[in-house]
């Protein structure tokens, strides 16, 4: 798995000091690199789909997705208050009531507990790609519902796979989300996490990026010490990420994408996968439709009871 980072490395330092394979056009800048690299490798996505539905804490309430109605009136196209249709307008759009930006997958910037911290729009636009490490619990977990990931799983980690790069993002895969998007996850316990003891070592002497985990909390201390940790320290951490069981422990990289709200506490977040082309899951650029995407035999529509577009 690490040809992946050795391809990218040798082929991006080639782009950027502008030598070309002989008998090849020179590619410019990182097209090398997205030619040789990215273009054929397998693309997994690591995000649950955001519905009215999915387990949220009880303490931010109930979410809903429905039809935008025109908020004034639009001579000769609209009243105020009309629902936007396709018949009528030619166009619809979604008003999205979010009782939280602690929803799904998640990128919690450090203000969302230190307001000295950066906000979600304050992250640096480096967070965008970055190596990749999953560290499984699964088994400990299947016997312990509550393990939390110990230096020691860091260590075994490491003896089988060498040490984790500095600036990368670590995943913990503990089997959590394979029940979502169950409601009940939301008040079940105990729950997998990550401890304290692991956290500062990541940060402090691997000095990653941040971590991630499946459940919609870090730890199940009363105080959520290791969040309350994280956060005070100036770290981010992602919440609610998903199929951990599709991408390899090492030799991956993740893209990073989340909205960029003023001031905001919380990221709906999305992270993608890229692992190498032999890997058995996930995509390639080519083998789905993307321009045009796929035209569906059934339209979206809304559904009262669902609370949302459905096909």
């Amino acid at each position: 798995m690490q040809s992946l980072f050795k391809t990218l490395i040798l082929t991006t330092a080639l782009a950027v000091a502008g030598l070309a394979a002989p008998g090849h056009a020179e590619e410019p800048g990182l097209w090398k690199a997205y030619n040789e690299v990215f273009k054929g490798a397998k693309y997994v996505d690591l995000t649950h789909t955001i519905k009215p539905n999915i387990p949220v804490w009880a303490g931010f309430g109930p979410s809903a997705l429905a039809p935008a109605k025109a908020g004034v009136d639009i001579e000769g196209y609209a009243k105020k208050g009309d629902t936007y249709t396709y018949e009528k307008h030619g166009f619809e759009a979604t008003t999205y009531n979010l009782a939280t930006d602690q929803l799904g997958t998640q990128l919690d910037p450090p203000a969302h507990w230190a307001p000295e911290y950066a906000a979600i729009d304050e992250l640096p636009a480096t967070y965008a790609i970055r190596p990749l490490v999953v560290i499984s619990i699964e088994e400990k977990v299947k016997t312990d519902p509550g393990y939390h990931l110990q230096v020691s799983d860091i260590a075994d980690f490491e003896a089988r796979h060498g040490t984790i790069p500095e600036g990368s993002v670590v995943f913990v895969r503990s089997g959590w989300s394979k029940k979502w998007p169950d409601p009940a996850l939301s008040t079940t316990t105990p729950f997998p996490g990550v401890g304290l003891d692991a956290l500062k070592f990541l940060h402090l002497e691997r000095k990653i990026l941040f971590h991630g985990h499946e459940p919609l909390d870090t730890d199940t201390t009363p105080t959520l010490e290791g969040e309350h940790w994280l956060m005070h320290n100036g770290f981010a951490q992602a919440e609610g990420v998903a199929n951990l069981d599709q991408v390899p422990e090492t030799g991956a990289l993740v893209a990073i994408g989340y909205p960029k709200f003023g001031g905001g506490l919380g990221g709906y977040a999305r992270y993608i996968a890229i692992c190498p082309p032999d890997w058995p899951h996930g995509v390639t650029i080519g083998s789905v439709p993307e321009a045009p995407l796929t035209k569906y035999d059934k339209p979206l529509h809304y559904d009262e009871t669902a609370g949302m577009r459905i096909r």
